[in-house]
């Protein structure tokens, strides 16, 4: 077999972050619904592993707190520090708000700050447009708005329906930054996107057929814009 051929059939991997937090088996089956047989899905807590992957997905789930802690526990800081400046990187759910700078939650925690901005609470008392109350934490579908054309938004319509479960919504510095937002008694950020990095604070794997083509459009996305 010629060299070409075996660079031909080597697989192209996607490393799921397992730092003791997220829904890391829904997420890597839905992963592997999408993926055509020359993709395989890896859920690592190994930093080399991560080094190596081709592009990296970071999941979280509960208090940003507790993920930030366990992130640096388990030494996987720097290996996600370097994956979100190499490869594609998608962040999902807490892992959003975990790119920030800095969350409210729990009197305040600080994050990676890879995005300028911060986590803000909803508030217990947080009303929609017309006055009435809202539950927190907002929970269940909600459209998704389009504010930038980007290729993980690739055959997904404006205005999909997305399945969120959060208390808190992130404010980023940069607003051009934003990729996506929701209606919720205000307009908040769900998407951000800067170069190979895409994050978003709802559940692509809880999402059905739009969730399930934005994992698809990843496991395709070569990093640019």
């Amino acid at each position: 077999m010629s060299n070409k051929s075996m660079s031909e059939m080597k697989k192209s991997t996607v490393a799921v972050i397992d730092y003791g937090m997220g829904n890391l088996h829904s997420v890597a089956k839905a992963l592997e619904h999408v993926a055509d047989e020359n993709t395989s899905v890896i859920v690592t807590s190994d930093p080399a592993v991560i080094d190596a992957a081709d592009r990296v997905l970071l999941p979280g789930v509960g208090a940003i707190r507790d993920c930030i802690g366990e992130m640096h526990n388990t030494g996987l800081v720097p290996s996600i520090r370097k994956a979100m400046l190499e490869k594609p990187f998608l962040a999902i759910c807490v892992g959003i708000q975990s790119l920030m700078s800095h969350s409210e939650e729990n009197a305040g925690v600080d994050c990676l700050n890879h995005f300028q901005g911060n986590a803000l609470f909803f508030g217990e008392n947080h009303k929609d447009h017309d006055g009435s109350k809202l539950k927190v934490p907002h929970m269940g579908w909600n459209q998704v708005k389009h504010t930038i054309n980007h290729p993980l938004w690739t055959n997904i319509p404006d205005n999909a329906r997305f399945y969120f479960v959060h208390s808190f919504y992130v404010v980023p510095e940069n607003k051009s930054e934003v990729a996506g937002t929701c209606d919720y008694g205000l307009e908040f950020c769900v998407a951000l996107a800067r170069d190979n990095v895409f994050a978003v604070q709802f559940h692509p794997e809880k999402s059905h057929k739009d969730g399930l083509q934005l994992y698809k459009n990843f496991l395709h996305w070569d990093g640019k814009p």
